[in-house]
């Protein structure tokens, strides 16, 4: 008898920082802003890295001026880079391998990403229809966390996106279909300091839109699409995101909450909410 192809196992979706040569410090640039406190170009380590590949200021990162390396989430890439991609081959040991790394790592972290939703939307009941769908998707992309960095550099990862994003769309629709705010469609929506404290958002659709200072202390945000919110500053406190649909760390991360505020089990409270 035929056998049926054994489905890829997926990888860790969760930063390893012990397992993974500092990508995130060294493959990414950023731009003195609110977030960081100077410039650095892509393929430069920053100044806090040690040679050990840890940060020599993780402790004091916001107050330092790094606040955006504190809501970062590679959601496991930089350790499968690492150590699948590169065998464990280190950047500073074995520099040939310095470009070719820095260059996977973004698109291992879009992938990573894919999977941590496409996961999520297989989690949802009301996404049955869908699940045979997705679970195809997540093995196509979960071959593609182990390909080669040639192969890795090549893929149209848009493209696959564009698929996978499709999936996650209807599987948002089906899960949304009778919560009591799936009619209001704020997807891209300009809402930086909007005043929506106390809102009934359950079930709405806040796909990309721009959060950035808004008040949503109290509001209910159960079964709200929030694929690619931008919460930066965003009052989160005493705010119910319990069932939250696609709901990252790195959203909480950039957002204000206290002890009142409900998230999901699986994400973490972040150190800086107040109590």
């Amino acid at each position: 008898m035929p056998t049926t192809p054994a489905r890829p196992a997926l990888p860790v979706l969760q930063a390893d920082c012990a397992n993974c040569f500092a990508l995130c410090c060294v493959a990414l640039p950023f731009a003195k802003s609110n977030d960081f406190a100077v410039n650095k170009a892509a393929g430069t380590p920053c100044k806090n890295l040690r040679e050990d590949f840890r940060c020599g200021i993780h402790t004091r990162l916001r107050d330092k001026g790094f606040q955006g390396c504190t809501v970062f989430d590679c959601f496991g890439a930089g350790q499968q880079v690492s150590q699948t991609t590169f065998g464990g081959r280190d950047w500073r040991t074995h520099p040939d391998t310095a470009t070719a790394m820095y260059e996977v790592f973004p698109v291992m972290r879009q992938l990573h990403e894919l999977l941590f939703y496409i996961t999520g939307a297989l989690a949802l009941p009301a996404a049955a229809p869908l699940h045979a769908d997705l679970r195809s998707a997540q093995a196509e992309t979960a071959r593609w966390t182990t390909a080669e960095a040639g192969a890795l550099t090549g893929l149209d990862v848009g493209a696959l996106r564009g698929r996978v994003n499709t999936l996650l769309l209807g599987a948002s629709e089906l899960a949304r279909a009778k919560a009591p705010a799936r009619k209001k469609n704020h997807r891209g929506a300009d809402l930086m300091g909007a005043r929506l404290a106390g809102a009934d958002l359950r079930g709405a659709n806040l796909r990309g839109a721009y959060l950035i200072a808004a008040d949503l202390s109290g509001a209910d945000l159960r079964l709200a699409d929030l694929i690619g919110a931008d919460f930066r500053d965003a009052d989160l406190r005493g705010a119910d995101l319990r069932g939250a649909l696609f709901l990252t760390q790195p959203q909480l991360g950039a957002a204000r909450g206290d002890a009142a505020t409900k998230i999901p089990p699986t994400l973490v409270r972040p150190a800086h909410w107040t109590a």
